[in-house]
């Protein structure tokens, strides 16, 4: 069931209308009747990623790879996503590899994954594992290993305003866990 199915439009704007009312503001002032629209048509392309299933868009493989068993790797995919705890951003970048088992997967598809999971309320450590764990799930590749770099809103811009921290979190599976010197080899590459 879709997000949508649950609760309607209309009842989503409302509830806008009461936060903006809530925060101290009036919803019927000029610069404000339309942000309940605007928020419900943001909130629709923040957290789309509900609507679209990851494992559908790993699912068209190539198998004529040529022998190609060498790590495949698209680094700085941007991460755009929301905080479970406070839905305010978490932007930075995530870096996906894997090693083909006979069969590989179109390079935007990698980054595609990253967007679908980043457009849902999120932690950093979940989101990570989730994108491991659908590649190796669908691909079955030798060995997937993703890296992100994020800066969570939820502690910068409130609570302990630490602005220039970020977060850095890894998932290795597969050869990347069990073989220390393909892991470096991944690191040293998204190092470049």
């Amino acid at each position: 069931m879709s997000k949508k199915d649950k609760v309607t439009r209309d009842q989503a704007e409302s509830a806008v209308r009461t936060l903006i009312q809530w925060a101290g503001d009036d919803p019927d002032r000029e610069g404000l009747i339309e942000t309940p629209k605007r928020v419900v048509n943001a909130y629709n392309e923040f957290f789309a990623g509900y609507d679209i299933e990851p494992k559908d868009v790993l699912s068209k493989v190539f198998e004529e790879v040529e022998g190609y068993d060498e790590m495949v790797i698209v680094k700085n995919i941007r991460v755009e996503s929301h905080c479970e705890h406070h839905i305010v951003p978490i932007l930075g970048w995530a870096h996906v590899g894997y090693l083909p088992n006979k069969r590989i997967v179109g390079i935007s598809k990698l980054a595609r994954v990253v967007d679908i999971f980043g457009k849902r309320l999120q932690t950093q450590e979940v989101m990570t594992a989730q994108i491991a764990n659908v590649i190796n799930e669908v691909l079955e590749p030798k060995g997937v290993a993703v890296v992100m770099d994020a800066k969570h809103q939820c502690m910068t811009t409130r609570g302990i305003h630490k602005t220039e921290s970020s977060t850095v979190t890894s998932s290795m599976l597969g050869a990347f866990r069990e073989n220390a010197q393909t892991r470096e080899e991944f690191m040293n590459m998204i190092a470049l």
